[in-house]
């Protein structure tokens, strides 16, 4: 059983949407969806720096789009029978389960970058990966200096989230029995009550949406279940903003149902990279440009032999 995962914000990399737009009909794809909410995803996906599509508001619908183009490329005939996102990712997966259009969840990350930039602007936040360590002592050490445990990624990687003091404090004292704490490149407290205000706006959002029931299973951050209705995973994405990622439970689904090939989209390789070492011995592809195609399609022809 394939599972086709969208990764989350912190994959972005200046230039790399660049080798996408070379694929027939990306660049116009872009170009419609670029209008459509008001924000040039060509520009800050191939010219833009690493601090530009940093911000939030920006580095959101860039991923969604590299997601979705991606996913396009692989063919529509590809078969999978599970799909994941981490974090913004969630809403790539949304698309490719069938729950909502391109366009919907372009629309839709665009007020979640925004609302999440503006709710990150009230108080100075940020987030840092913890690497090794007991799980339940890391989980303890951080609640200890007032930081939220909110990703909790499995094979080793929990992502602490808090004030900027409180994530200076955990560079000063990581937890015991871990092996270091590096900072991530992203512009607040993500999955944490910082971005309450955020919510309201996505609820908002929600209304506007038609969400079909998936057509694949999909299997959800929050606590690692299969969601049956698109209702659900809508009201699973507008709450997921302010709540902890469970990627360490989204992993041990994939194995309870059986994964034995999982393909990352655009831009992959931070979620295959979890895999390797949560799900030995499971085959993956990063899709991190066009020529890793042929590594996905010949995954998939042995995974349908």
């Amino acid at each position: 059983m394939l599972v086709l995962v969208a990764p989350g914000q912190g994959a972005q990399t200046p230039g790399f949407l660049t080798p996408w737009l070379d694929l027939p009909g990306a660049a116009d794809r872009v170009a419609a969806w670029s209008d459509a909410i008001g924000l040039d995803l060509a520009h800050y996906g191939t010219k833009a720096d690493a601090d530009e599509i940093r911000d939030t508001a920006v580095a959101q619908p860039l991923l969604v789009a590299a997601g979705l183009l991606s996913a396009d490329a692989l063919g529509a005939g590809t078969a999978f029978g599970a799909v994941a996102g981490h974090s913004v990712g969630e809403i790539t997966a949304a698309v490719q389960a069938g729950v909502l259009s391109d366009t919907e969840a372009l629309s839709f990350v665009r007020t979640r970058g925004l609302g999440m930039a503006e709710a990150a602007a009230i108080t100075a936040t940020g987030m840092a990966a913890v690497l090794g360590g007991d799980p339940d002592v890391v989980v303890a050490h951080l609640e200890k200096l007032g930081l939220t445990p909110a990703n909790i990624n499995g094979a080793g990687q929990i992502v602490a989230a808090g004030t900027m003091e409180q994530i200076a404090a955990l560079e000063a004292e990581k937890p015991e029995g871990s092996m270091k704490v590096v900072a991530l490149k992203v512009a607040g407290a993500f999955h944490t009550h910082h971005m309450a205000p955020a919510v309201l706006a996505l609820e908002q959002a929600a209304a506007a949406l038609s969400p079909a029931d998936p057509t694949t299973a999909y299997v959800s951050n929050k606590d690692g279940q299969v969601v049956t209705t698109g209702a659900d995973v809508v009201a699973r994405l507008v709450g997921q903003v302010a709540n902890p990622v469970r990627w360490d439970l989204c992993m041990e689904t994939f194995a309870a149902l059986g994964v034995t090939g999982i393909i990352e989209l655009s831009p992959g390789g931070t979620l295959t990279g979890l895999a390797k070492r949560a799900l030995k011995g499971v085959p993956s592809v990063a899709l991190k440009t066009p020529d890793d195609l042929e590594k996905a399609a010949a995954l998939v022809a042995e995974q349908s032999a």
